[in-house]
């Protein structure tokens, strides 16, 4: 199977670059951009170009919608790309899910009108269901169809799925919930849950740049690592030493050295961010001194 679509225009990428797929625009192009230049993967765009070369690295970047990324993936026209994960099922094609990214997250949900008051997914086999996941959808409702002896019809709508209840043409949809707010606004609500998506890394199984996918993983992993962590450090005294550690026992073990005061031990450790304050609180009731929180722009662990 070939994509109907074509690459954009690479007249200036190196032939033996990784070829990088990415989202074209949105809050998800945001976020990886964030993430990328976070991991020290950075790169010039020009204006009306799809493609971008990284500085010092052997990298082209393809800026693609993200619905396509999974299957230019799959079929090998890149190397690697960054999508949802509700995007990479839908497309059945054969990837290798690298791994989550922990933003885009959401859920794909049947939903039905309020007023309807349905709370079983099987009493809308056999009726109409419009999707931009068809393929999911369909997969989905064939089991329950195998059991009751229905046909429920599925029909595909690249847009305002949530419009079509409303409308009359389904009744049900299927689409992504993330906060609701719209989901509500239709007067809709989530009857079931397919599964749950986020951004993640995939890659092409037959890709020639194993190398330097891996280089990215622990790229992205280290700079994913220090967005969640920060470092603390502080003196205690020698006697204190063993509850000081209990309170910051580190990702795996905190760093401990000695001080010209033989008395004292220097200690640093990483801790979640969300717990740095109260570690503080807790570290200074325990008796350790000059305690000092460092953020991390990236790690390697």
């Amino acid at each position: 199977m070939s994509s109907n679509k074509e690459m954009p225009r690479q007249n200036s990428s190196p032939p033996g670059n990784c070829k990088f797929a990415i989202p074209k625009k949105g809050r998800l192009y945001e976020k990886v951009v964030g993430m990328l230049t976070g991991a020290g993967i950075e790169f010039r765009r020009k204006d009306r170009l799809d493609v971008a070369l990284c500085v010092g690295l052997p990298i082209t970047l393809v800026f693609l919608p993200a619905a396509d990324i999974a299957k230019f993936v799959g079929e090998g026209n890149v190397d690697m790309g960054i999508t949802g994960f509700d995007v990479v099922t839908e497309s059945g094609v054969t990837v290798d899910h690298i791994m989550d990214l922990g933003f885009g997250k959401c859920k794909l949900c049947v939903q039905a009108p309020v007023v309807d008051d349905i709370h079983d997914v099987n009493t809308l086999a056999g009726g109409r269901i419009v999707t931009s996941f068809p393929e999911i959808t369909k997969e989905f409702f064939k089991k329950i169809d195998a059991e009751k002896g229905t046909t429920t019809s599925v029909k595909f709508v690249g847009g305002s799925v949530e419009a079509a209840c409303g409308l009359g043409l389904a009744d049900a949809v299927v689409d992504l919930v993330e906060t609701g707010t719209t989901m509500r606004a239709a007067g809709l609500e989530v009857v079931h849950e397919i599964l749950s998506t986020q951004a993640i890394l995939i890659s092409n199984p037959n890709s020639t740049h194993k190398g330097m996918v891996e280089k990215l993983k622990r790229r992205i992993e280290g700079y994913i690592t220090a967005t969640k962590y920060s470092m603390i450090m502080y003196n205690v005294a020698v006697d204190l030493l063993s509850e000081a550690v209990k309170v910051t026992p580190g990702k795996r073990s905190p760093t401990i050295t000695n001080l010209e005061d033989e008395n004292f031990k220097a200690v640093s450790s990483l801790v979640l961010k969300k717990e740095v304050s109260a570690k503080m609180d807790a570290l200074q009731e325990v008796g350790a001194i000059d305690i000092l929180v460092i953020d991390l722009a990236n790690t390697r662990l």
